[in-house]
């Protein structure tokens, strides 16, 4: 492995946990994790992960990875979209299933927004890379110790995230889409470097 150090910018050992399973042995560096009180921006997707990331690359001074999570319902708008955080710290599972109470439309989108920077010297170069899996709303099944998985049901599938195995979900889910993506870039910069 690289003596290259990148951080990862999360404090869930969940989260942690899924996106090193994700991303395997095919990282041209060292993984490391910190927990950051990065600002919470307010914005489109886009500019809110770009943001965050431009943030961490100035308060670690070196390579950073930053993750942002939207759950969109199409009853809502899109809503709560990127704001899904304080929605889960307020109403919990079993209240985001009855914000849809009285709609008939329990369709819902997440998203995984992933965006890598390889320090502060290069804010203008922030690599964004996104995930999104179709679903619906439905009431919370299975363990609720991470986020709102219990009443996300991903389509062509009749369990919860929560209710799947981890196996699975790290090869459907909308953070395997984003953080998949991110790999693939990480082995086509390394074949470019290696073939220069």
């Amino acid at each position: 492995m690289s003596s290259r150090v990148v951080t990862l910018v999360t404090g869930n050992e969940n989260k942690l946990k899924e996106i090193v399973k994700i991303l395997g042995k095919a990282l041209p560096f060292e993984l490391v994790c910190k927990d950051i009180d990065l600002p919470e921006y307010q914005g489109e997707e886009r500019y809110i992960i770009s943001a965050k990331c431009k943030a961490a690359a100035q308060l670690v001074n070196g390579p950073v990875i930053v993750e942002d999570t939207c759950l969109g319902f199409k009853a809502l708008g899109g809503l709560p979209g990127p704001y899904i955080k304080w929605f889960l710290q307020e109403l919990g599972p079993n209240g985001l299933h009855r914000l849809l109470t009285g709609w008939e439309d329990k369709s819902a989108v997440a998203v995984c927004n992933v965006a890598y920077c390889e320090g502060s010297h290069k804010l203008h170069d922030i690599q964004v890379f996104r995930g999104e899996v179709d679903g619906r709303i439905v009431e919370p099944r299975g363990p609720t110790h991470f986020g709102w998985d219990p009443c996300f049901e991903p389509l062509g599938y009749t369990q919860t995230y929560a209710q799947m195995d981890k196996e699975l979900k790290n090869t459907i889910s909308h953070r395997f889409l984003a953080f998949d993506s991110l790999r693939q870039y990480f082995e086509s910069e390394s074949n470019v470097l290696e073939n220069s």
